[in-house]
């Protein structure tokens, strides 16, 4: 059976600079008339160059540094940079660096104005407490999450081991910048993220069950072939600039809400993966590698057609399970494991973790809203 294609409404607001060069345009982009709040994570920017171009974009700005930001970036370390935000009287929030700062800058612009009592609300309500929130830019550099061109975010709370996202429409950058030279100096492990976490977050809204969007088919479909294609010489070869820019401009693709609309989409895999993150510290795109297999075999006869569509069109194969495994190689083929053993994490503790926080919060996930806490245990042990 194919369903019809959903409605949809669609805005992205999010400018896009994109191209070497390009954060010499933020200037006329960043009001002037405020401070403004840099928020970055461990120094990397200041070693590859863009801490040197945005000073200079900025010389006639009032910039307040906000270094420190982690990977997972923490709902503590985010309550800190809010605290300068009231203090400094702040205007705009500019993210230079990966994913991570993008989302504390994300939640540092939604949490400053924010009047509850609780900022972790917003987390718990996955943003509908949100009712305005700071301009955000960005300067992406390291391709990976999307959050570049949209109002998702996600972060972490140490104390607690949780690992929340909200999106809101006050939460989409006004702009972004896409320097692929920006990624040159990053190490392998993390292009290899970006790769794995791009082609998860596109296949998270495709692979589901057959729907009356071709035209959604094809537009996921190219980006899966173009990951495929130039991920491994991105991978290989990081200085070339023609296979960068076709990563990164992926990635942004992957999840600005272009791919989704119209269409069911799954998540199941990102719910679970968050939880391996937060119990055990694994990267994203490591839990997504190691979850999005297991969600296609627990729910392999639901998602059989569509896995077939995407073997041919992507793999040249004809089986779902051929499509399954040439997927997996590919991870294996960047390096990238598929296994929780290759991380030392006991399957059956994991699932049992996992199961309860579900239980507890009373969720499921999936295109069906069948993915509860015993499915989802039942996925993480089957990936041992």
């Amino acid at each position: 059976m194919i369903y019809a294609m959903n409605n949809f409404t669609f805005h992205n607001p999010t400018e896009i600079l994109f191209g070497k060069g390009m954060i010499a345009e933020i200037g006329s982009r960043v009001p002037a008339d405020r401070p403004v709040l840099l928020v970055y994570g461990g120094g990397s920017i200041k070693r590859n160059g863009v801490y040197d171009q945005v000073r200079a974009a900025l010389k006639k700005h009032n910039v307040i540094e906000f270094p420190g930001i982690e990977p997972n970036p923490l709902f503590e370390t985010c309550l800190k940079a809010v605290e300068v935000v009231r203090a400094k009287k702040i205007g705009f929030v500019l993210a230079a660096g990966g994913g991570s700062v993008i989302d504390a800058a994300k939640f540092i612009a939604a949490a400053a104005p924010f009047d509850g009592n609780d900022p972790w609300e917003i987390l718990r309500t996955t943003g509908a407490v949100i009712k305005s929130a700071l301009p955000v830019g960005t300067i992406l550099t390291l391709p990976a999450t999307g959050t570049e061109a949209n109002g998702n975010s996600v972060i972490s709370r140490g104390t607690t081991q949780e690992k929340l996202h909200f999106t809101s429409v006050h939460s989409f950058p006004v702009f972004s910048v896409l320097d692929p030279t920006t990624t040159f100096t990053l190490p392998k492990k993390y292009i290899r993220n970006g790769i794995v976490d791009a082609f998860a977050h596109t296949m998270e809204q495709y692979l589901t069950f057959p729907a009356a969007a071709p035209l959604q088919d094809r537009l996921a479909e190219s980006v899966l072939q173009t990951l495929v294609e130039v991920g491994p010489i991105t991978l290989a070869k990081r200085r070339n600039y023609d296979a960068r820019a076709a990563f990164m401009w992926s990635a942004t693709l992957a999840l600005n809400t272009l791919l989704g609309c119209g269409v069911p989409q799954d998540w199941a895999t990102h719910m679970i993966g968050h939880e391996l993150t937060a119990f055990y510290g694994l990267d994203h795109a490591e839990t997504l590698a190691i979850v999005m297999p297991g969600v296609w075999q627990y729910k392999f006869a639901a998602k059989q057609q569509k896995l077939e569509q995407y073997g041919r069109r992507v793999w040249n194969v004809k089986t779902a399970k051929a499509a399954m495994a040439k997927t997996e190689s590919f991870f294996h083929a960047l390096g990238m494991p598929t296994r929780l053993s290759a991380y030392k994490i006991n399957a059956a503790e994991a699932a049992e973790k996992v199961r309860a926080r579900f239980v507890a919060r009373g969720v499921a996930f999936g295109e069906h809203g069948d993915i509860n806490g015993e499915a989802a245990a039942t996925i993480i042990r089957s990936r041992a």
